[in-house]
Parts: structure tokens; sequence; C-alpha cells
């Protein structure tokens, strides 16, 4: 009875540049290969991003059409795997935020009713005029920060938003990215200083209005 034999790192990276060589070439056989090879990493990647089984299948068949879309355009600057990744875990971000602008519209809260005299029906708790106010400056400086977030490089940016938007640890973003831990720690690190300042102008301007 024979037992498979897991294929090391080193050589699954150098089969992966014969099969994106000919997969480059047109043989479709190869990149289904790079699929099989490839295809539960990618899923698992999905699955702890969105915590969801559905999502997670449809981002992994995403992510490999696109991968096949830019095949010819694929330089092999990293590794076929650490590229995939990268696609898989944009195409969840793009999920996530949609996600979470639904359940934004959904949970928006409604304003207060009237009865049929023009009074108020029931007697708000809160101030609703500093609810709004409150709300315009969250807005603001939710704005601010994602213009900051915007200007970062794409390697901080791409490690602020897997880091402390979606939670991954540093050993998932590692997996994803090809880069070490530390390099990661630090490029993170240098985010969060950017991001900071922003905030910090945010406010002093604020302070410089009153």
């Amino acid at each position: 009875m024979s037992q498979e034999v897991a294929t090391a790192p080193e050589d699954r990276q150098e089969e992966d540049r014969q099969l994106l060589a000919q997969a480059q070439a047109g043989d479709m056989a190869a990149f289904e290969a790079l699929v099989e090879a490839h295809r539960d990493k990618v899923f698992g990647l999905a699955l702890r991003m969105t915590r969801s089984e559905a999502d997670a299948a449809e981002i992994t068949q995403d992510s490999f059409l696109s991968a096949y879309q830019h095949l010819k355009d694929f330089r092999g600057d990293a590794a076929f795997g650490s590229w995939v990744h990268r696609i898989a875990a944009n195409h969840a971000l793009m999920r996530l935020r949609h996600r979470r602008v639904v359940q934004a519209a959904e949970e928006e809260i409604k304003g207060p009713e009237f009865t049929e005299r023009g009074s108020l029906a029931e007697y708000p708790e809160r101030d609703w005029s500093r609810d709004a106010e409150e709300k315009a400056l969250d807005a603001e400086l939710g704005h601010a920060i994602q213009q900051a977030s915007e200007r970062l490089p794409e390697g901080y940016r791409e490690v602020f938003l897997l880091k402390d938007v979606e939670g991954l640890s540093y050993e998932q973003i590692s997996e994803l990215t090809g880069d070490s831990v530390p390099a990661i720690k630090s490029r993170l690190h240098r985010a969060r200083l950017a991001l900071r300042e922003a905030i910090d102008q945010f406010y002093n301007q604020g302070t410089l209005q009153e």
C-alpha cells in the first residue's frame, strides 16, 4: 500500500515554474495542475478571512479565474503560490468591504416616528442632534484615515489591511505574502505611525478651527 509523499517547498516551486511556463504557452492541463496544487490553501485563506464557506468557495473560483486571465502578465517575480494568494486576499478584502457596506445599510438607525398630530410617538432617549454631530465627526475621521491608508505604499497598505482590519496573524500574513515576520512587523509599525500622524492632524485642524 503506497503512501503519498509531501512535496518539499523548493520542489513545489520548481514544479510550479515548469507548469507555469507550460500554462503560459497555452497548456490548459498545466494550469489545472497549478489549481489542483494550490486550491486548498487558497480556499483556507479565503475561509479564514471571510469565515464563510460559500464566500471562500466563490473567492477561490474568482481568484484562479483572475490568475488565468492575467497569466501572460505574470513575470515570475514571486512564486506562483504567493501570487495567487495575493489575488485571493484582494478578492476577500473586496468581499468583506462589500459585506460591511451592506450590514451598515441594514443596521442604519431609523429616524424618530411621529403621531398623526405631529408629536413624537416616543421621546428619544438620546439627543438626535448630538448623534448627528458625532456621526459626522466619525465619518470625517474615517475619511481621513482612509485617505491616509490609500497613500501608503502597496506593501505597507496590504499589511495594515490584513493585520489591523482583517485580523490575520503575522504568520498568516507571512504565508500569504512570502515575507518574513520581522519585515511584516516593520512595515506595519511604519504604516501605523503614518495613520497616527493623519489622526493627529485631523484633531489638530479641528482644534484650530474652534
